[in-house]
């Protein structure tokens, strides 16, 4: 692996958590004004830099895809019903559900269908956050990248929406890691990523979206569409992410996968010093272990690979 592989794929992980802690003083709040726009990481819910359950949940996924080498979607089911039991102080309320049950003994599948078919309609945003563990861990592989990114949402967002954003942000992802612009990712994941005809029609508009426009929900198109948006109207990692966390309502979310894109294309060196330092989280949730940028590098370094069955590198 080359160092420029390496910034990018340290960039997506410590991106995406960068994201998330901006976003985390935003949430639920209006967007700010075009001229006061929030630049730095500030106090919240939580302390300033904190990271929230968008991470947590990530580096559930990533534990799991380290432990078993691959993407076993029984594992991942219990190791986010063991945050869950933990009594995370952020949980979205389809995802409360659904591991709810599992964590009375249900089984994942039974769960998340069981779930979904009680609100057909719903398509939130909480698998979409987490995903992108998924595209580091199979960095090489663009068919292993989908295959895994639809199979994590399914274990708690079975809605096509979903498991399809998952598969377009991943692949994005992937041809960012080969060294592909913005835009000619973002063109590639469209052409190669079947979207529902919904989904496909916000992500097709995204980048022509005005800003008042922009809705920033926890619906899974809203949170695409804004982290599109921002990407692909500025130049630099610390642009996209100042414009995407200033839409408010779902800021920590959308940072997230604003992050994640944005650390791939630019590379982790991109992101300011400021906010790597201040960058913090608790993880396992009450352990009292708190991880910071180094841990995320580490990370991502060990993740790397190691979803690909053709890797046989014991990992550090």
């Amino acid at each position: 692996m080359n160092s420029l592989v390496s910034d990018r794929l340290r960039g997506i992980a410590v991106g995406a958590a960068v994201g998330d802690a901006l976003g985390m003083p935003l949430e639920f709040g209006l967007a700010s004004p075009p001229e006061k726009l929030i630049t730095s990481m500030l106090p919240g819910r939580l302390p300033a830099g904190s990271f929230t359950d968008d991470t947590e949940m990530a580096l559930a996924l990533a534990e799991s895809l380290l432990a078993v080498r691959g993407l076993d979607p029984a594992d991942l089911a219990q190791r986010f019903a063991e945050w869950y039991r933990r009594n995370p102080p952020d949980v979205g309320i389809h995802t409360s559900s659904v591991l709810h049950r599992i964590c009375t003994g249900e089984n994942w599948q039974d769960a998340a269908r069981g779930v979904q078919a009680k609100e057909p309609d719903s398509a939130g945003n909480g698998s979409v956050m987490r995903c992108w563990p998924a595209a580091i861990a199979a960095w090489q592989n663009e068919n292993l990248i989908l295959q895994f990114s639809r199979l994590q949402s399914q274990v708690t967002h079975t809605h096509e929406e979903c498991c399809a954003g998952c598969a377009f942000v991943n692949d994005m992802l992937y041809h960012l890691i080969c060294g592909k612009s913005l835009f000619d990712a973002y063109a590639a994941a469209l052409r190669e990523v079947e979207l529902p005809e919904g989904l496909a029609q916000t992500v097709r508009l995204a980048p022509h979206r005005k800003r008042e426009e922009l809705r920033n929900t926890g619906w899974v198109r809203h949170t695409i569409e804004s982290a599109l948006w921002g990407l692909l109207n500025t130049y630099s990692f610390e642009d996209a992410l100042i414009q995407v966390i200033n839409l408010g309502a779902d800021a920590d979310t959308a940072g997230a996968v604003a992050g994640a894109l944005a650390g791939a294309a630019y590379g982790l060196e991109a992101i300011p010093d400021g906010w790597k330092k201040t960058l913090r989280g608790e993880w396992p949730l009450r352990s009292g272990k708190i991880w910071s940028v180094k841990e995320l590098i580490t990370l991502a370094d060990n993740l790397a690979g190691c979803g690909d069955p053709d890797s046989r590198k014991p990992l550090n």
